[in-house]
């Protein structure tokens, strides 16, 4: 993982992401999952390009399941943006860097 993606855990989700003054990307995935492997140097690519706008981060949800509970993460990769600690944005699967940035960027601002 890149120095510019968190590792959320259970205790460090509320002050990283509900409570963050900048919006929060977070990648919920599993590390038996194909596609969240596929979907990971696209987050990393995303938390380069936009880091003074953004911060992403990680949630294992093998290792904080009552957080992926709490959100209705059923499947995996999922990508939620964050504002103001309400979800604004959520995408399901793997999408292309360039569809994610589309539907993300509105929101960073």
């Amino acid at each position: 993982m890149s120095a510019n993606v968190l590792e959320l855990n259970e205790g460090s989700f509320e002050s990283t992401v509900l409570k963050s003054t900048k919006p929060v990307l977070v990648d919920f995935w599993a590390v038996w999952c194909g596609p969240c492997r596929q979907v990971g140097p696209i987050v990393e690519s995303l938390a380069a390009k936009w880091g003074d706008k953004v911060t992403v981060a990680k949630l294992n949800v093998d290792d904080v399941p009552s957080v992926a509970e709490r959100y209705g993460i059923m499947s995996i990769p999922t990508l939620m943006l964050f504002k103001g600690g309400q979800i604004v944005e959520r995408v399901v699967g793997v999408s292309p860097q360039a569809s994610l940035e589309k539907k993300f960027e509105p929101h960073l601002n």
